[in-house]
Protein backbone atom coordinates (compact mmCIF):
# COMPACT_ATOMS: atom_id res chain seq x y z
CA UNK A 1 0.00 0.00 0.00
CA UNK A 2 1.48 3.37 -0.95
CA UNK A 3 2.10 6.18 1.48
CA UNK A 4 -0.06 9.31 1.61
CA UNK A 5 1.32 12.34 -0.19
CA UNK A 6 4.18 13.91 1.81
CA UNK A 7 3.43 17.13 3.60
CA UNK A 8 5.76 19.86 4.72
CA UNK A 9 5.34 20.14 8.49
CA UNK A 10 4.94 23.62 9.89
CA UNK A 11 4.80 25.17 13.33
CA UNK A 12 1.06 24.46 13.50
CA UNK A 13 1.39 20.83 12.43
CA UNK A 14 0.10 18.52 15.17
CA UNK A 15 1.63 15.05 15.41
CA UNK A 16 0.03 12.30 17.45
CA UNK A 17 2.83 10.05 18.68
CA UNK A 18 2.36 6.46 19.87
CA UNK A 19 4.98 4.47 21.79
CA UNK A 20 4.70 0.77 22.74
CA UNK A 21 8.24 -0.57 22.30
CA UNK A 22 8.51 -2.20 25.73
CA UNK A 23 6.45 -1.80 28.90
CA UNK A 24 5.12 1.76 28.60
CA UNK A 25 1.91 2.46 26.69
CA UNK A 26 2.18 6.10 25.67
CA UNK A 27 0.53 8.66 23.44
CA UNK A 28 1.20 12.37 23.01
CA UNK A 29 0.30 15.35 20.88
CA UNK A 30 3.13 17.68 19.86
CA UNK A 31 2.77 20.80 17.74
CA UNK A 32 5.55 22.08 15.52
CA UNK A 33 8.05 19.49 16.66
CA UNK A 34 8.65 20.91 20.14
CA UNK A 35 5.38 22.19 21.69
CA UNK A 36 4.05 19.37 23.87
CA UNK A 37 0.26 19.66 24.08
CA UNK A 38 -0.16 16.40 26.00
CA UNK A 39 1.88 13.39 27.06
CA UNK A 40 0.23 10.35 28.61
CA UNK A 41 2.22 7.35 29.83
CA UNK A 42 0.74 4.21 31.36
CA UNK A 43 3.45 2.15 33.04
CA UNK A 44 3.36 -1.63 33.41
CA UNK A 45 6.00 -1.76 36.16
CA UNK A 46 3.62 -3.33 38.68
CA UNK A 47 2.67 -6.07 36.21
CA UNK A 48 6.28 -7.13 35.63
CA UNK A 49 7.79 -6.50 39.08
CA UNK A 50 6.88 -9.96 40.40
CA UNK A 51 8.88 -11.52 37.56
CA UNK A 52 11.95 -9.33 38.04
CA UNK A 53 11.78 -8.04 34.46
CA UNK A 54 9.57 -7.43 31.45
CA UNK A 55 7.57 -10.44 30.24
CA UNK A 56 6.91 -9.87 26.49
CA UNK A 57 3.53 -11.62 26.36
CA UNK A 58 2.22 -9.72 29.37
CA UNK A 59 3.49 -6.45 27.87
CA UNK A 60 1.71 -7.09 24.56
CA UNK A 61 -1.60 -7.90 26.24
CA UNK A 62 -1.41 -4.81 28.41
CA UNK A 63 -0.70 -2.62 25.38
CA UNK A 64 -3.77 -4.09 23.67
CA UNK A 65 -5.92 -3.12 26.63
CA UNK A 66 -4.44 0.33 27.12
CA UNK A 67 -3.69 1.73 23.67
CA UNK A 68 -7.19 3.06 22.97
CA UNK A 69 -7.85 4.75 26.35
CA UNK A 70 -4.30 6.18 26.51
CA UNK A 71 -4.58 7.63 23.00
CA UNK A 72 -8.04 9.03 23.73
CA UNK A 73 -6.76 10.67 26.89
CA UNK A 74 -3.84 12.25 25.03
CA UNK A 75 -6.26 13.82 22.54
CA UNK A 76 -8.57 15.07 25.31
CA UNK A 77 -5.72 16.57 27.35
CA UNK A 78 -4.39 18.30 24.23
CA UNK A 79 -7.85 19.65 23.44
CA UNK A 80 -7.50 18.19 19.96
CA UNK A 81 -10.18 16.47 17.90
CA UNK A 82 -9.05 13.53 15.80
CA UNK A 83 -9.84 15.53 12.67
CA UNK A 84 -7.30 18.17 13.77
CA UNK A 85 -4.39 15.70 13.92
CA UNK A 86 -2.13 16.22 10.90
CA UNK A 87 0.25 13.27 11.30
CA UNK A 88 0.34 9.99 13.25
CA UNK A 89 3.79 8.71 14.24
CA UNK A 90 4.66 5.45 15.99
CA UNK A 91 7.73 3.60 17.18
CA UNK A 92 8.52 0.80 14.73
CA UNK A 93 11.67 -0.42 16.49
CA UNK A 94 13.76 -1.45 18.23
CA UNK A 95 11.77 -3.19 20.93
CA UNK A 96 9.63 -6.23 21.67
CA UNK A 97 7.97 -7.32 18.44
CA UNK A 98 4.55 -8.06 19.96
CA UNK A 99 4.51 -4.75 21.81
CA UNK A 100 5.65 -2.80 18.75
CA UNK A 101 2.94 -4.30 16.57
CA UNK A 102 0.20 -3.04 18.88
CA UNK A 103 1.32 0.57 18.56
CA UNK A 104 2.14 0.38 14.87
CA UNK A 105 -1.23 -1.18 14.04
CA UNK A 106 -3.12 1.43 16.05
CA UNK A 107 -1.19 4.29 14.44
CA UNK A 108 -1.79 3.01 10.91
CA UNK A 109 -5.50 2.53 11.60
CA UNK A 110 -5.82 6.11 12.86
CA UNK A 111 -3.81 7.53 9.96
CA UNK A 112 -5.99 5.65 7.49
CA UNK A 113 -9.21 6.70 9.23
CA UNK A 114 -8.23 10.37 9.35
CA UNK A 115 -6.56 10.38 5.92
CA UNK A 116 -3.27 11.74 7.25
CA UNK A 117 0.36 10.62 6.87
CA UNK A 118 1.80 7.81 8.96
CA UNK A 119 5.44 8.19 10.01
CA UNK A 120 7.63 5.33 11.24
CA UNK A 121 9.98 6.43 14.02
CA UNK A 122 13.17 4.80 15.28
CA UNK A 123 12.97 4.67 19.08
CA UNK A 124 16.68 5.47 19.40
CA UNK A 125 16.40 8.54 17.18
CA UNK A 126 13.41 9.68 19.22
CA UNK A 127 15.52 9.70 22.40
CA UNK A 128 17.83 12.18 20.66
CA UNK A 129 14.88 14.52 20.24
CA UNK A 130 13.72 14.36 23.84
CA UNK A 131 16.23 17.11 24.60
CA UNK A 132 14.75 19.49 22.02
CA UNK A 133 11.30 19.17 23.59
CA UNK A 134 12.55 20.96 26.68
CA UNK A 135 15.34 23.05 25.16
CA UNK A 136 14.56 23.85 21.49
CA UNK A 137 17.60 26.15 21.40
CA UNK A 138 20.11 23.35 21.93
CA UNK A 139 23.09 23.99 19.73
CA UNK A 140 24.65 21.53 17.32
CA UNK A 141 26.91 19.64 16.92
CA UNK A 142 25.99 17.77 20.06
CA UNK A 143 26.97 14.47 21.63
CA UNK A 144 24.15 12.47 23.23
CA UNK A 145 24.78 9.77 25.81
CA UNK A 146 21.84 7.42 25.31
CA UNK A 147 21.75 5.07 28.25
CA UNK A 148 18.88 2.72 29.09
CA UNK A 149 17.98 -0.86 29.90
CA UNK A 150 18.57 -1.99 26.34
CA UNK A 151 21.10 0.49 25.00
CA UNK A 152 24.22 2.35 25.98
CA UNK A 153 25.68 4.45 23.19
CA UNK A 154 27.34 7.74 22.35
CA UNK A 155 25.92 9.49 19.31
CA UNK A 156 27.25 12.57 17.57
CA UNK A 157 24.36 14.65 16.27
CA UNK A 158 25.86 16.91 13.59
CA UNK A 159 22.50 18.15 12.38
CA UNK A 160 18.90 16.94 12.28
CA UNK A 161 18.99 13.53 10.63
CA UNK A 162 22.81 13.43 10.55
CA UNK A 163 24.17 11.07 13.19
CA UNK A 164 27.41 9.26 13.85
CA UNK A 165 27.66 6.33 16.26
CA UNK A 166 30.76 6.94 18.35
CA UNK A 167 30.59 4.04 20.76
CA UNK A 168 28.23 1.45 22.21
CA UNK A 169 28.12 -1.35 24.74
CA UNK A 170 29.86 -4.58 23.82
CA UNK A 171 27.76 -6.64 26.24
CA UNK A 172 25.31 -5.51 28.93
CA UNK A 173 23.72 -2.09 28.68
CA UNK A 174 24.11 0.08 31.78
CA UNK A 175 20.43 -0.21 32.67
CA UNK A 176 20.58 -3.97 32.24
CA UNK A 177 23.53 -4.09 34.65
CA UNK A 178 21.55 -2.03 37.18
CA UNK A 179 18.63 -4.47 36.92
CA UNK A 180 20.83 -7.55 37.27
CA UNK A 181 22.77 -6.21 40.25
CA UNK A 182 19.57 -5.06 41.96
CA UNK A 183 18.04 -8.49 41.43
CA UNK A 184 21.13 -10.19 42.87
CA UNK A 185 21.03 -7.90 45.91
CA UNK A 186 17.31 -8.53 46.40
CA UNK A 187 16.36 -4.90 45.83
CA UNK A 188 13.51 -5.55 43.39
CA UNK A 189 12.57 -4.26 39.96
CA UNK A 190 13.19 -1.87 38.29
CA UNK A 191 16.80 -1.92 39.39
CA UNK A 192 17.84 1.61 38.53
CA UNK A 193 15.69 3.47 41.06
CA UNK A 194 16.37 0.78 43.70
CA UNK A 195 20.16 1.06 43.34
CA UNK A 196 19.93 4.87 43.30
CA UNK A 197 17.88 4.87 46.51
CA UNK A 198 20.14 2.49 48.46
CA UNK A 199 23.29 4.19 47.20
CA UNK A 200 22.28 7.38 49.00
CA UNK A 201 23.10 5.68 52.32
CA UNK A 202 26.28 3.96 51.13
CA UNK A 203 29.95 4.80 50.62
CA UNK A 204 30.84 5.03 46.92
CA UNK A 205 34.49 4.41 47.75
CA UNK A 206 33.92 1.41 50.00
CA UNK A 207 34.63 -1.17 47.28
CA UNK A 208 37.05 -0.53 44.37
CA UNK A 209 34.97 -2.07 41.61
CA UNK A 210 36.60 -2.03 38.13
CA UNK A 211 36.02 0.81 35.66
CA UNK A 212 35.97 -1.38 32.56
CA UNK A 213 37.48 0.16 29.41
CA UNK A 214 37.47 3.64 30.95
CA UNK A 215 40.64 4.61 29.07
CA UNK A 216 39.98 2.46 26.01
CA UNK A 217 38.05 4.10 23.18
CA UNK A 218 34.38 5.03 23.33
CA UNK A 219 32.78 1.60 23.61
CA UNK A 220 31.38 0.30 26.91
CA UNK A 221 31.39 -2.97 28.82
CA UNK A 222 29.47 -3.60 32.05
CA UNK A 223 29.30 -7.38 32.18
CA UNK A 224 32.61 -7.64 34.05
CA UNK A 225 31.47 -5.07 36.61
CA UNK A 226 28.30 -7.04 37.27
CA UNK A 227 30.38 -10.19 37.79
CA UNK A 228 32.73 -8.30 40.13
CA UNK A 229 29.75 -7.30 42.29
CA UNK A 230 28.51 -10.88 42.50
CA UNK A 231 31.95 -12.25 43.36
CA UNK A 232 32.59 -9.62 46.02
CA UNK A 233 29.26 -10.16 47.78
CA UNK A 234 29.71 -13.92 47.75
CA UNK A 235 33.20 -13.58 49.20
CA UNK A 236 32.10 -10.95 51.75
CA UNK A 237 28.48 -11.79 52.66
CA UNK A 238 28.60 -9.37 55.57
CA UNK A 239 29.16 -6.37 53.30
CA UNK A 240 26.67 -3.52 53.48
CA UNK A 241 24.13 -3.57 50.66
CA UNK A 242 24.18 0.22 50.64
CA UNK A 243 27.97 0.26 50.16
CA UNK A 244 27.72 -2.25 47.31
CA UNK A 245 25.02 -0.19 45.62
CA UNK A 246 26.94 3.06 46.01
CA UNK A 247 30.25 1.58 44.84
CA UNK A 248 28.63 -0.14 41.86
CA UNK A 249 26.76 3.00 40.86
CA UNK A 250 29.93 5.10 41.12
CA UNK A 251 31.80 2.68 38.86
CA UNK A 252 29.11 2.88 36.17
CA UNK A 253 28.86 6.66 36.34
CA UNK A 254 32.63 7.15 36.24
CA UNK A 255 32.80 5.29 32.93
CA UNK A 256 29.75 6.97 31.41
CA UNK A 257 30.94 10.48 32.26
CA UNK A 258 34.57 9.91 31.27
CA UNK A 259 33.66 8.58 27.84
CA UNK A 260 31.05 11.31 27.25
CA UNK A 261 33.65 13.98 27.92
CA UNK A 262 36.12 12.28 25.61
CA UNK A 263 33.51 11.97 22.86
CA UNK A 264 32.67 15.68 23.08
CA UNK A 265 36.34 16.65 22.95
CA UNK A 266 37.11 14.38 20.00
CA UNK A 267 34.16 15.59 17.91
CA UNK A 268 34.32 19.28 18.77
CA UNK A 269 30.78 19.22 20.13
CA UNK A 270 29.42 22.38 21.75
CA UNK A 271 26.74 20.55 23.73
CA UNK A 272 26.38 17.31 25.66
CA UNK A 273 23.01 15.76 26.44
CA UNK A 274 21.66 12.76 28.31
CA UNK A 275 18.86 10.49 27.14
CA UNK A 276 17.23 7.21 28.14
CA UNK A 277 15.95 5.75 31.40
CA UNK A 278 19.30 5.71 33.22
CA UNK A 279 19.48 9.48 32.64
CA UNK A 280 17.18 9.71 35.68
CA UNK A 281 19.98 8.45 37.95
CA UNK A 282 20.80 11.17 40.49
CA UNK A 283 24.58 10.64 40.60
CA UNK A 284 24.86 10.51 36.80
CA UNK A 285 22.91 13.76 36.47
CA UNK A 286 25.08 15.50 39.04
CA UNK A 287 28.39 14.31 37.61
CA UNK A 288 27.27 14.92 34.04
CA UNK A 289 26.48 18.59 34.68
CA UNK A 290 29.71 19.06 36.63
CA UNK A 291 31.65 17.70 33.65
CA UNK A 292 29.86 20.04 31.25
CA UNK A 293 30.66 23.00 33.47
CA UNK A 294 34.33 22.00 33.70
CA UNK A 295 34.59 21.51 29.93
CA UNK A 296 32.61 24.64 29.01
CA UNK A 297 29.90 22.64 27.25
CA UNK A 298 26.18 23.35 27.04
CA UNK A 299 24.93 20.47 29.17
CA UNK A 300 21.36 19.28 29.03
CA UNK A 301 19.49 16.92 31.33
CA UNK A 302 15.96 15.93 30.32
CA UNK A 303 13.34 16.00 33.04
CA UNK A 304 12.83 12.60 34.61
CA UNK A 305 9.51 12.31 32.78
CA UNK A 306 11.36 12.63 29.48
CA UNK A 307 14.07 10.13 30.46
CA UNK A 308 11.74 7.15 30.36
CA UNK A 309 9.96 5.95 27.24
CA UNK A 310 7.29 8.43 26.19
CA UNK A 311 5.34 9.36 23.08
CA UNK A 312 6.19 13.06 23.07
CA UNK A 313 9.67 12.23 21.81
CA UNK A 314 8.13 9.96 19.17
CA UNK A 315 5.86 12.76 17.95
CA UNK A 316 8.77 15.22 17.91
CA UNK A 317 11.02 12.88 15.94
CA UNK A 318 8.08 12.14 13.62
CA UNK A 319 7.75 15.84 12.81
CA UNK A 320 11.40 16.05 11.79
CA UNK A 321 11.34 12.74 9.89
CA UNK A 322 8.27 13.83 7.93
CA UNK A 323 9.97 17.01 6.80
CA UNK A 324 13.16 15.18 5.89
CA UNK A 325 11.90 11.94 4.36
CA UNK A 326 8.17 12.27 3.85
CA UNK A 327 5.52 9.85 5.07
CA UNK A 328 6.04 6.12 5.56
CA UNK A 329 3.98 3.58 3.67
CA UNK A 330 1.17 1.83 5.47
CA UNK A 331 2.98 -1.40 4.64
CA UNK A 332 5.91 -0.35 6.82
CA UNK A 333 6.41 -3.07 9.43
CA UNK A 334 7.86 -3.27 12.92
CA UNK A 335 11.54 -4.16 13.35
CA UNK A 336 12.57 -5.40 16.82
CA UNK A 337 16.30 -5.14 16.05
CA UNK A 338 16.18 -1.78 14.26
CA UNK A 339 19.43 0.19 14.49
CA UNK A 340 20.03 3.90 14.50
CA UNK A 341 20.66 4.88 10.90
CA UNK A 342 23.93 6.78 10.76
CA UNK A 343 24.64 9.15 7.90
CA UNK A 344 28.23 10.20 8.59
Amino acid sequence: MSAPSPVTPGRDTIVLGIETSCDETAAACVRGGTDVLSSVVSSQVDLHARYGGVVPEIASRAHNELIIPVTARALVEAGVEGSRVDVVAATTGPGLIGALLVGVSAAKALALTWGVPFVAVNHLEAHLYASFLEDPELRLPMVVLLVSGGHTMLVSMEDHGRYRLLGQTLDDAAGEAFDKVARFLGLGYPGGPAIDHHALSGDPEAIPFPRSMIDDGLDFSFSGLKTAVVNHVRKHPEVSTEDVAASFQAAVVDVLVAKSRRAAAETGAVALALGGGVAANSLLRERFLDACTDDDLHGFLPSRAMCTDNAAMIASAGWYVLGREGASGLDHGASPNLRLRTTI
